[in-house]
């Protein structure tokens, strides 16, 4: 089955999508995108106004790769498409809720790292996530399965965690996401893909998708400029772990290229990849995504361009002084009418 097609049941909590609608309709400003629309009376038929806000989160750090926690509205700018844009909307989101994914590279080139990602996913979920927060845990390689829809539960999430295993190849007919046809045994662009558009696509605030991946896809039946559409029309903010065991390419007599896919993935949507050879190192990258996350800004702007074209729009956010790096996604798809 095409990724295109596949459709998972979502078990989500009827109380969640009420609470979603509301947040909707209260603050504009947490869905990137959203449109607010109100009818008024007017002379001879009825007046509607329809205004747009596109929401972009930031993480700001010095060139040292310390945490600037402290700016205000005033201290950024922000471009799209070359013009300045007014932000009208500005907060720090240190408590607003989280809603991710768990993506884990169950392909052979991970036998020998696996069970270090397994156990520092659980640890760093159990440091990052609070009451209101939701995971959903999905593991890929000859096709890509959802082992845990959203859940607070970190039990569950533990379990499903510790249930990935090696596949080492052929067609799996049992993923809630078939596409084991495709040759290949790490389809990487398929459950980012899938992800984005089944999982998170309708969800509000703050989505964020974790890989646990060396980056190297093989077999996928969409292309790494889908899988990057589906999470940029999504609003998917996509962190890499790059943890891979490089002997393993060696080994098999080809080369290591996939760092240059998952910074693609990554920047491009407001995250970035953090290398890491050991358990010490992967421990210290969930524990730098644990912090950005909490150290996040959100800048809201109504666009000057408002045409409904469906076209992809580019983004730059600065701050004003010094010499700070700014994490940002780096443009966004326009509604079409």
């Amino acid at each position: 089955m095409h990724p295109a097609d596949a459709s998972p049941p979502h078990q989500h909590k009827t109380m969640r999508k009420v609470f979603s609608l509301t947040c909707i309709l209260l603050v504009a400003a947490a869905m990137t995108g959203a449109q607010d629309q109100s009818q008024a009376p007017a002379t001879g038929g009825t007046l509607k106004i329809t205004t747009e806000v596109v929401n972009v989160y930031a993480v700001v750090r010095q060139k040292s790769g310390r945490l600037i926690p402290d700016l205000n509205k005033e201290d950024f700018t922000l471009e799209e498409d070359g013009q300045q844009q007014e932000i009208k909307y500005f907060s720090r989101e240190t408590d607003t809720p989280l809603t991710m994914g768990i993506l884990v590279d169950t392909s052979p080139s991970q036998g020998r790292v696996l069970d270090v990602e397994k156990s520092e996913a659980e640890a760093f979920l159990e440091q990052i996530m609070r009451p209101k927060d939701l995971t959903f845990v999905m593991h890929f390689d000859v096709d890509v399965e959802l082992d845990q829809d959203f859940t607070a539960d970190q039990r569950m999430l533990d379990k499903a965690i510790d249930s990935a295993e090696i596949n080492g190849g052929g067609v799996r007919t049992t993923g809630t996401f078939p596409s084991g046809d495709a040759g290949g045994a790490t389809h990487l662009y398929d459950a980012v893909y899938l992800a984005s558009r089944d999982e998170l696509k309708n969800e509000v605030g703050r989505k964020v998708i974790i890989l646990l991946t060396d980056g190297e896809d093989q077999g996928s039946k969409v292309t790494i400029e889908r899988a990057l559409e589906a999470a940029q029309k999504s609003d998917v903010i996509i962190y890499s772990i790059d943890i891979s065991d490089r002997a393993f390419y060696y080994r098999q007599g080809v080369g290591y290229g996939g760092e240059s896919v998952l910074r693609k993935l990554s920047e491009d949507t407001g995250g970035r990849v953090i290398r890491a050879n050991n358990a010490r190192d992967t421990a210290d990258a969930f524990q730098q995504i644990g912090r950005e996350l909490r150290t996040q800004y959100l800048l809201g702007y109504t666009p000057t361009n408002s045409k409904h074209d469906g076209t992809f729009r580019k983004i730059e956010v600065k701050v004003r002084q010094g010499n700070a790096k700014v994490d940002a996604r780096r443009g966004y798809y326009a509604p079409s009418s």
